[in-house]
């Protein structure tokens, strides 16, 4: 693993860094988190070990029983574990100190830190000093946070997945075909005088087409990887009255919205998030939509209108008891530029509805239920999944891009790659292409944390918690 240390000017990895690693409140444990060199002498000025023993390399990654004291004052019992560099997170020295879960246990410890040398840790500072140390690159840095924030099942396997570095091999995979690339044209720019037609370009253009293709594939990947990071925007949309909160209710399984049959009820966005077989779904229930002269309601309409236009799935509901009238025209004519799931609600009541009718103006799947009896629900539910996952969703030791941050740069390195490929078809001099080519490489380099600049580093590491 490199070293990353040259890449940020001006980064002090001088001092030691304290802060308090666990969430504040009462609990049974708090820990505080020292990292840098003189993380373990300055543990070792209050911390009184129970055996007495010399704290030296034989007591590495062991845990230490003892008391921490401010002169004479016992502050707590406790547990502390000293890691010796470079076998640590950060590679450097670390001490994890855990004490009892009360704040004042904890802000007494981290009081006795900075009094003896350290300074207090800036956010997501002890995972940037492993990236800058070459324990981590920086897509798996951000597979810390990713995991750290994880809601659901497969946002946590992502998460997991990306800390395990299988989207940085793949990355790595690309550049050394890059670099392979960018070896020959270099060559055929110093050492021949007539490239284009004495060096067998043949293979450059193959192997460029290949890597064109495997970027094309990982990229098509995006939008499952972001779901499964960030979870499906679903707003549940129709006219007044087809059911849209009896539904959310039962896909909450709780009472969330109130259902009346009066038209309008719901007059603004209703926003609720739930796991669906280890998916998030992020769901906006919407004021029901139809021409109104009620300034209000006229309000919720706009917003469900932009909501549906927002959303990555579009729930229409249509009223089974009630023929189609304009205003399930409209609604049809907004889904139908969406990706969508029609649901023909309120089976358990005479059917009025033309469904074939129906069928002929709409470009989605419709889906019987019936929300007031919990009827149809689980097979919605199916529907979902299979929409955007093929009906099964495989992620293990898969590279998947999660990320906008990592998706623009592979589209930015994508694009550079195919403008070499199209001057290369074009015969532009080589020395012409070599440009796009290298930039292709440098673009590519900044998912794993190679050429970043200081800014989108702090911005990165702003988003992580104090103490990680």
């Amino acid at each position: 693993m490199w070293n990353n240390k040259v890449l940020i000017e001006g980064e002090n990895m001088e001092n030691t860094i304290v802060a308090i690693a666990t969430a504040t409140g009462e609990s049974g444990i708090g820990i505080v988190r020292l990292s840098g060199e003189k993380s373990i002498d300055i543990v070792k000025n209050f911390f009184k070990p129970h055996d007495k023993k010399e704290i030296d390399k034989k007591s590495d990654r062991m845990m230490k029983y003892g008391h921490i004291y401010d002169k004479d004052e016992l502050i707590d019992e406790v547990m502390v574990c000293f890691m010796f560099a470079p076998h640590t997170y950060t590679r450097e020295n670390v001490v994890e100190i855990f004490t009892h879960g009360g704040i004042v246990c904890l802000k007494r410890v981290l009081n006795l830190c900075l009094e003896n040398g350290a300074d207090l840790a800036e956010k997501g500072e002890f995972t940037k000093r492993a990236f800058l140390n070459g324990r981590l690159d920086l897509s798996q840095a951000e597979g810390v946070i990713d995991l750290i924030k994880a809601k659901t099942e497969f946002s946590h396997k992502s998460a997991i997945n990306q800390l395990e570095g299988h989207l940085s091999k793949k990355i790595k995979e690309f550049r050394e075909e890059l670099l392979d690339i960018l070896s020959f044209v270099e060559y055929s720019i110093n050492f021949t005088e007539d490239m284009q037609e004495e060096l067998p370009f043949d293979n450059v253009i193959l192997k460029t087409e290949k890597l064109m293709a495997e970027m094309e594939e990982l990229l098509g990947e995006s939008n499952k990887g972001k779901i499964l990071k960030d979870g499906i925007n679903v707003s549940i949309i129709g006219k007044p009255n087809v059911g849209k909160s009896s539904l959310l209710n039962r896909i909450l399984r709780q009472e969330r919205a109130i259902v009346t049959d009066i038209a309008g009820t719901t007059r603004d966005l209703i926003k609720e998030d739930i796991e669906l077989s280890g998916i998030k779904l992020n769901i906006n229930d919407t004021a029901g939509i139809r021409d109104t002269a009620d300034v209000v309601e006229k309000i919720g309409v706009q917003k469900s209108i932009e909501a549906s236009e927002n959303s990555d799935l579009n729930l229409v509901l249509f009223d089974i008891s009630r023929e189609l009238d304009e205003e399930d025209e409209k609604i049809i004519n907004l889904a139908n530029t969406t990706k969508s799931i029609g649901i023909l609600n309120k089976v358990d009541l005479d059917k009025k509805l033309n469904e074939e009718k129906l069928k002929e103006k709409v470009n989605f799947e419709l889906i019987e239920i019936s929300a007031l009896k919990n009827e149809g629900i689980s097979k919605l539910e199916q529907a979902i999944i299979d929409m955007f996952f093929d009906g099964k969703i495989e992620i293990k030791d898969k590279a998947l891009i999660t990320n906008v941050r990592h998706e623009n740069s592979l589209k930015s390195s994508l694009e550079y790659l195919k403008s070499f490929y199209a001057d290369l078809k074009n015969m532009v001099p080589i020395d012409c292409c070599e440009v796009d080519l290298r930039r292709a490489y440098e673009v590519l380099g900044e998912i794993i944390g190679e050429n970043i600049s200081e800014n989108i580093l702090d911005n990165i590491f702003s988003n992580f918690c104090i103490g990680k």
